[in-house]
């Protein structure tokens, strides 16, 4: 980023849930740790060069111990005499917290960072801040934004979720990725005007691509309603509008910024207790009756284990050509608050077996210790109450206050107009020649995790489709697809103007991803085993390359 073109600010984000365990993990073994040591590897190599271009750097890198992280970046700068104003923010670690917590963290807005960056710091890291007020923060400083110019702030707000997870906005993990070359995707830049409107584009003659789509993709991930609540400003995300500008330029405009919350998110994560897992292979027939033998085997020793799971993938092939194509996966996860019942003595008798099981017993790796897992959950506290504080390059401490509260915060607030597609259709449509397929050649999706929830954007690229789309693909119709969500509290939220459904599905990851519940823990796979299912798509809308037969179904 620093050698490709012009820049004025850089960010970083380190903060996932999964890390938030991991610090509070390395803070147990010594108060100096609790923040990202890969900052300090790429600052390294990077500072020198940032500050003879004035480009500024702002990251959350500081984790648990931002004021640490501040004075190790004093350290290396001075070892390597570069000349470099520091700044931090804390006031988000609220520990302690609850009985059982290991880390509990507020979600800052970008205030902070503003403060900072007026003071004069070269550098701003901070503890647990929105991935967004990263780039919002700065934004704010650049024009002189005041804390309630909610359009400006919401605009930057939403360039900020684009940039937050990297080339996923540059055709990483792209649904349509065959479209493109995306081996090495650029990373992704936003030129952020004045009205907190933003092109998302990246630097010349570096990969991937930058289109409405795979802006779309990442404007939908790990989002929830309409309302998209942070510190600073509510974000509309039924409100952005996205048009393609020229070649690896979008713009992003129309954005409307309401009011923040009087509360901000808590994460907070716990030692769980201990879990471990032995994967058997079975290969080739009876291979339903093989997993029900070793299954039968076991019962007694899994008995006194708080919870075991298996899981039978069905990756075999009928008369297949290669053993690893012949073979099905048969995963067994066991967790208990003692290490001891689900440690190695438990993987080891699973593994003795192998003489006098099924036929073909292999595991896919020799027996392990028991390793700790992590609970994540979120709660809120009143913003009032936690004390957000920018620590100046000079050591002043500066409070930073919370936003402004509407005259009067029991007004309703008034709706975006609505556009005629974000109502469902009058009645059911007429009847048209279909193809059955699977959803994904007409959708791209993404999918990510939040806590235990997990989301499911769905988009199409034209009017027609997403007419199609949005009276198709149901909160019903979701469920039949996905039979694992069935049971499960499901919500549909329809973004007209990104053509787009995003769908939450509560609870279905359990603890969270540290917590390692399903196969999938952090659900990044789950919008594309939705598009792999099958569905019958008017033929209208699909490429011509899909054939019909007389009956209007595909060969």
């Amino acid at each position: 980023m620093l050698t490709g073109g012009p820049l004025d600010v850089l960010t970083g984000d380190y903060l996932a849930e999964l890390t938030m365990l991991i610090l509070g993990r390395d803070r147990l073994k010594s108060p100096e740790l609790g923040y990202a040591k890969t900052f300090l590897r790429q600052l390294e190599r990077s500072l020198a060069l940032a500050r003879e271009q004035d480009v500024r750097i702002v990251a959350n890198a500081g984790g648990l111990n931002p004021a640490g992280l501040a004075d190790a970046i004093r350290a290396l700068a001075a070892a390597a005499g570069i000349p470099v104003s520091v700044a931090h923010v804390e006031g988000d670690d609220l520990m302690p917290f609850a009985e059982g917590a290991l880390t509990a963290n507020a979600y800052l807005g970008g205030a902070g960072i503003t403060a900072c960056l007026r003071a004069g710091a070269d550098v701003v890291v901070t503890g647990r801040v929105t991935d967004a007020a990263l780039v919002s923060g700065p934004a704010a400083w650049w024009f002189d934004w005041a804390p309630d110019d909610h359009d400006r702030l919401a605009g930057a707000v939403v360039a900020g979720h684009v940039l937050e997870c990297g080339t996923q906005s540059t055709g990483g993990n792209y649904s349509f990725f065959t479209a493109h070359d995306v081996r090495r995707p650029g990373f992704p830049l936003a030129e952020i005007a004045e009205d907190g409107s933003s092109v998302i584009t990246k630097h010349p003659g570096t990969g991937g691509v930058v289109s409405v789509g795979t802006v779309t993709a990442q404007l939908l991930y790990e989002t929830q309603g309409p309302r998209y609540l942070g510190p600073d400003v509510t974000a509309r995300l039924d409100t952005v509008r996205l048009a393609q500008v020229d070649a690896d330029r979008v713009s992003v405009t129309g954005v409307v910024g309401e009011a923040p919350p009087t509360t901000l998110k808590v994460g907070v994560t716990r030692i769980g207790g201990w879990r471990n897992e032995v994967v058997f292979v079975l290969t080739g027939l009876d291979i339903e009756e093989k997993a029900a033998l070793v299954q039968a085997q076991l019962a007694e020793a899994l008995s006194q284990v708080a919870t075991a799971d298996w899981t039978l993938a069905r990756t075999d092939h009928e008369d297949a050509r290669t053993e690893e194509t012949a073979s099905a996966l048969l995963r067994l996860v066991v967790r208990d608050p003692s290490p001891d019942r689900v440690g190695r003595a438990l993987t080891s008798e699973a593994v003795e077996l192998a003489l006098a099981s099924y036929p073909g017993f292999h595991v896919t790796s020799p027996p392990g210790p028991a390793q700790p897992y992590g609970i994540f959950t979120s709660s809120t506290v009143p913003s009032a109450t936690v004390p957000h504080v920018a620590v100046l390059p000079d050591g002043t401490r500066h409070p930073v206050p919370s936003p402004p509260i509407p005259s009067d915060p029991s007004d309703p607030v008034p709706p975006v107009p609505a556009r005629p597609l974000d109502r469902a259709p009058a009645g059911p449509a007429p009847a048209e020649p279909t193809v059955r397929v699977p959803l994904g050649r007409l959708a791209g999706a993404r999918s990510g995790d939040k806590g235990g929830d997990a989301n499911i954007g769905v988009w199409v690229g034209s009017d027609e489709a997403w007419e199609w789309l949005h009276a198709t693909l149901t909160v019903e119709e979701l469920q039949s697809l996905l039979p694992e969500t069935a049971g499960l509290a499901v919500t549909r939220h329809p973004l007209p103007t990104l053509r787009a459904l995003n769908f939450t599905i509560a609870g279905i990851l359990g603890a969270g991803v540290a917590s390692a519940h399903r196969f999938d823990p952090q659900a990044k796979a789950l919008g594309e085993w939705l598009r792999a299912r099958h569905v019958d798509i008017p033929a209208r809308l699909l490429p011509t390359h899909l054939p019909l037969t007389p009956e209007g179904t595909a060969p």
